[in-house]
């Protein structure tokens, strides 16, 4: 398991106060509530975007907590998939895996491992501003692979997809989750992507964890 421990965010008319929370350390974690319970305070507290968040975070005998962002190596797809407009698909992920340090030998090999797999080897050099909603969302999750992070966060991941593209989507992720065995944690509000994917739900509420298994 993964552990966090007193995370705290402190906004002007509301906080976020955790004193532990357990998020498994193999397969999906759900942090699932209503609209303004806090699930994207502690997504981007843990990130390490929240400049006045606290926390331990113990992560395979390592505390995040004290990390930088960068350091904490922690592969994310927001709700709207923040590519840089401005690149390819391949200069996203090229710019992706040299933030992180991956030896180029190794960052094209997984480049061409991952939009071979994600179904997007043909797009690679097309900018991403001409991509559909569905190709996006799978150059956004080849980005947050490609620099071998320790955990993979995903925001709303399939809201921004036509709904016939949601169920494709969620098969992807769960063969690619499987295939990397990488942690993920997933903020939703959609039920489906819970009953899909989740081997394990946190109800958030005001802030607060009110139950977990």
């Amino acid at each position: 398991m993964s552990l966090v421990k007193k995370l705290k965010i402190h906004y002007d008319d509301f906080n976020v106060e955790i004193e532990n929370w357990e998020v498994l350390d193999s397969g999906v974690t759900v942090l699932w509530g209503p609209s303004g319970s806090g699930k994207t305070s502690v997504f981007r507290g843990l990130i390490g975007l929240e400049r006045n968040a606290q926390c331990e975070w113990i992560f395979k005998n390592q505390d995040l907590g004290r990390m930088s962002t960068p350091e904490r190596k922690i592969g994310v797809v927001f709700q709207n998939y923040e590519l840089f407009g401005h690149m390819t698909v391949y200069q996203n992920l090229k710019f992706a895996a040299q933030a992180r340090k991956i030896n180029a030998e190794v960052y094209e090999s997984k480049i061409t491992h991952l939009t071979k797999q994600l179904r997007i080897e043909s797009l690679k050099h097309k900018n991403v501003k001409l991509l559909s909603g569905g190709e996006r969302q799978r150059a956004a999750l080849a980005q947050s692979l490609v620099g071998d992070p320790n955990i993979l966060f995903l925001d709303e991941p399939f809201s921004a997809l036509d709904e016939e593209l949601r169920q494709e989507s969620r098969e992807l992720v769960k063969a690619i989750i499987e295939e990397y065995q990488i942690p993920v944690l997933l903020i939703t509000h959609d039920k489906r992507d819970v009953d899909f994917l989740a081997k394990k739900v946190t109800l958030i509420k005001n802030g607060r964890i009110i139950d977990q298994p």
